[in-house]
């Protein structure tokens, strides 16, 4: 009788534990960084008060967030945010398809790598600021501009990547597919590809971010629109609260991308979770 009370009382902890583990991952999850959020946001506007710090130097965050419900409910901030978006995802795509050829192109074909790779890095030496205002003089004040320089800051994160992944195939497996007579292309289609998609999802995963930074710095060289131009005006004007507000929207917009492809990567690479959960 006691050893059939003892196993309900185990079976009843067992189930409140059970009941607490989605509550504490929930509170690991949202509670506690939204916590911490609230509370630096609290330190943050009590120390402005406290000190009487003026707005023109650091603005209060009650006055960043009643500047940024100002630019949503007026829809400036969206119109603008849509400008940059699109010259972030365009050059983004552009930048990355590149990037994938010219390394699938170098390591597919090793003498390509002596007459291209030196001319990439080279190009990526050169900081971007000091590109996109040829690439206003070139291609006008339009978005075509930007869009180039976004494809050139998300070129090279992309090609590093790829060109590591396609290179880190066992050599064990290539030396099966050669005696199993494959072909080159069926050698990467089956087994160089798939094992460099890590790799380049990771490329692809730092590119999207520094694809915004580029859309911005090609925007405060020269542009009638978008959030760089929204950022420079309200840095003209000493609107600090202003340009508090659209940080939180590139914010946002940066969050999102990344988000977004993480989710593709999820769905493309998913054995690498599979792998993950079971411990391997």
């Amino acid at each position: 009788m006691d050893q059939v009370l003892t196993g309900d009382k185990a079976a009843e902890a067992g189930a409140l534990v059970t009941a607490e583990q989605p509550n504490r991952r929930l509170w690991a999850r949202f509670g506690m960084p939204l916590t911490v959020f609230v509370c630096l946001m609290g330190s943050w506007e009590a120390l402005i008060w406290l000190l009487d710090v003026p707005g023109f130097l650091v603005p209060a965050p009650s006055a960043i967030v009643q500047a940024l419900w100002s630019g949503l409910v007026t829809g400036l901030y969206f119109s603008h945010a849509a400008v940059t978006m699109f010259e972030a995802v365009v050059g983004f795509a552009i930048g990355s398809l590149l990037g994938l050829a010219l390394g699938t192109v170098i390591v597919v074909f090793p003498t390509m790598e002596r007459i291209v790779y030196p001319y990439v890095v080279a190009l990526q030496t050169v900081p971007k600021v000091a590109i996109a205002p040829l690439m206003v003089v070139w291609f006008g004040f339009g978005i075509t501009s930007k869009i180039l320089v976004v494809a050139l800051v998300s070129l090279f994160p992309v090609l590093v990547n790829v060109m590591a992944g396609l290179r880190s195939i066992d050599q064990d497996r290539l030396d099966l597919l050669g005696a199993l007579a494959a072909s080159r292309w069926q050698i990467f289609r089956y087994v160089r590809f798939p094992n460099a998609l890590p790799f380049i999802f990771a490329g692809l995963n730092t590119a999207i971010v520094l694809a915004v930074i580029g859309a911005i710095v090609a925007e405060f060289v020269g542009s009638n629109y978008g959030l760089g131009f929204l950022i420079l005006q309200a840095n003209y004007q000493l609107d600090i609260a202003g340009a508090f507000s659209l940080f939180v929207v590139l914010s946002v917009m940066g969050v999102a991308l990344h988000g977004s492809l993480k989710w593709l990567e999820r769905r493309c690479v998913f054995w690498i979770n599979i792998e993950a959960r079971n411990g391997l």
